[in-house]
């Protein structure tokens, strides 16, 4: 059986992983094994970090949007359901934008919403 050497293949993954654990400390930046372990655990962490910018975000947009609306007198939750009685389709990043830089639009928003949610109460 021939014998076969593997050429660049170990070198460049060792030197994949050291680049990708630059800045690491210590050994973590330094020594394959513990480099490997390391970003490993930082891309799961990236990973999870993506999915929970989301969740964030959303949040953020949430307390924004409330907040412009117990300015008007109205709740988060009336507000919400007042736009969609009245087939406003506009996503909470929108509002949200909406209720920080366009404080006449969003005051427009309300109105239509209060009057969608009072129609459809009586």
């Amino acid at each position: 059986m021939p014998r076969v050497k593997r050429g660049t293949g170990r070198r460049d993954y060792r030197h994949k992983t050291l680049r990708r654990a630059k800045g690491f400390f210590l050994t973590k930046s330094k020594l394959n094994r513990s480099a490997q372990e390391a970003v490993e655990k930082a891309l799961r962490y990236g990973y999870v970090g993506r999915r929970l910018k989301k969740r964030n975000f959303r949040s953020l947009w949430i307390v924004r949007i409330n907040a412009a609306c117990r300015i008007s007198e109205i709740s988060y939750s009336k507000f919400v359901s007042g736009l969609k009685r009245a087939g406003i389709t506009l996503n909470r990043k929108v509002l949200a934008d909406i209720a920080i830089n366009d404080t006449a639009g969003f005051q427009a928003l309300v109105g239509r919403a209060k009057a969608a949610h009072t129609a459809h109460v009586q």
